[in-house]
């Protein structure tokens, strides 16, 4: 499963002092999804950074396909500037694994076009402070259902305890 996501945030030191990495944000994030999902199929994730790496596999193990919005034109993503009215329509979850909007700079937001979200979407941040980032604030202004990232990370808190005592 690591090396399908290609991205590391949990660290243990086992017996014979060999450093072992583990990806707890996939487990963290797939169990705060799962009940809040229905018939999703498509979902835009906004951001490529490694957190992004995590939401990508797990969505895929929910067999929801996933499009990436990347700052830069890079390959299989597209830039927050092709993020159109279509493109909102056809990916009902829309997840922001970037920093904006993470306390003290609660102002700051994904730059994407929030008109076209409807009552239709789940708006998740993987920020948890604030409780609700100007991203979940303008998704809910819309009718979006919206998740935060606080049980993602006590979710991962409780992987990462068992990997560390186990």
């Amino acid at each position: 499963m690591l090396k399908k996501i290609g991205a590391v945030n949990t660290i243990k030191i086992d017996k014979q002092n060999k450093l072992l990495g583990y990806n707890t944000d996939y487990i963290g994030f797939k169990q705060s999804l799962e009940s809040n999902i229905s018939n999703q199929k498509r979902a835009l994730i906004l951001g490529t950074g490694g957190a992004s790496k995590a939401i990508v596999y797990a969505l895929k193990t929910l067999n929801i396909k996933t499009l990436l919005v990347s700052r830069k034109n890079r390959e299989e993503c597209i830039t927050y500037e092709d993020v159109s009215n279509q493109i909102i329509k056809d990916h009902t979850i829309i997840i922001n694994c970037t920093p904006l909007g993470t306390y003290p700079n609660i102002e700051e937001c994904p730059k994407i076009p929030y008109e076209y979200i409807t009552e239709r979407h789940l708006c998740y941040d993987l920020i948890y402070n604030p409780i609700k980032t100007k991203f979940l604030i303008l998704s809910e202004k819309k009718g979006a259902s919206i998740i935060n990232g606080n049980e993602m990370l006590e979710n991962q808190a409780m992987e990462s305890w068992k990997i560390w005592n186990s």
